[in-house]
């Protein structure tokens, strides 16, 4: 499937106005996940936002987004995790460090490939 035929089968799903509506939500979750590195809490809204709107993007090319954003969230959590219980050996440090600057990528892939109307998986 190419780009473009991506595009029209996304736009088939519903209407024009309801894809830029959930692609607005799509990009509001990126910049929530953005904002926790300064208030933490945002990332507790944007992942009730994927849940809560994850079943209006099904069948549409905004749903492998929701399914990063979701994958971003809870890998994040569960490195945090890691990281925090191994702080007393120094290896723990290098965890969180590796932790942000992988939700850092994952956010600007993201949102990247958000702004050019692509999927985030080529068999998506």
């Amino acid at each position: 499937m190419d780009q473009d035929s991506t595009v029209i089968d996304a736009t088939a799903t519903g209407g024009q106005g309801d894809q830029q509506r959930l692609k607005t939500i799509t990009l509001v979750v990126y910049a929530l996940q953005a904002a926790a590195f300064l208030v933490g809490i945002t990332s507790i809204v944007a992942i009730i936002v994927n849940y809560v709107k994850r079943s209006d993007v099904q069948g549409t090319w905004l749903a492998s987004h929701f399914r990063w954003q979701i994958r971003t969230f809870w890998f994040s959590v569960l490195w945090s995790i890691i990281g925090l219980a191994t702080m007393f050996i120094a290896v723990g440090y290098l965890i969180l460090l590796a932790d942000v600057v992988w939700v850092i990528y994952r956010i600007v892939k993201g949102w990247l490939r958000l702004m050019d109307n692509k999927p985030m998986y080529a068999n998506a």
